[in-house]
């Protein structure tokens, strides 16, 4: 089972943080392309414009709401199914977020995600053995 993590591109990065994910679609305020350490950077599978404009006109209402829409975005993309079964062959994956917010973000969400895919991959096999 890969250990997944989250955390802000703004802190420093540490040697367990594993494969770094950088889990935004738009690139972070302040941080310079060549300091900026990440392995991967599937922006096609952050929220979409649309919902992350949205969500930021009022986080804290619109929160749950929002955790809904982001699972069924990437459940609809085919992609996002895809990076799940790429990752799960790694020990340690840290998602990488801009918010300010440590709970209420798009990473939590996605970690959510990938979680789920990962419990559902498993439990596949287990009832494929039977």
């Amino acid at each position: 089972m890969t250990d997944i993590q989250i955390k802000r591109v703004y802190d420093d990065p540490h040697g367990d943080d594993g494969y770094r994910v950088f889990v935004d679609r738009l690139w972070p305020r302040g941080e310079s392309h060549t300091n900026f350490k990440y392995d991967s950077w599937p922006n096609n599978l952050a929220p979409s414009a649309q919902l992350r404009e949205w969500f930021h006109l009022d986080p804290d209402s619109r929160w749950a709401e929002f955790r809904k829409k982001y699972l069924d975005e990437l459940c609809h993309t085919p992609a996002a199914i895809s990076f799940a079964r790429k990752i799960a062959s790694k020990p340690k994956v840290t998602l990488l977020y801009a918010s300010r917010d440590t709970e209420h973000n798009n990473a939590a969400v996605f970690r959510d995600f990938l979680m789920t895919q990962e419990a559902n991959t498993a439990s596949a096999a287990v009832y494929s053995l039977n």
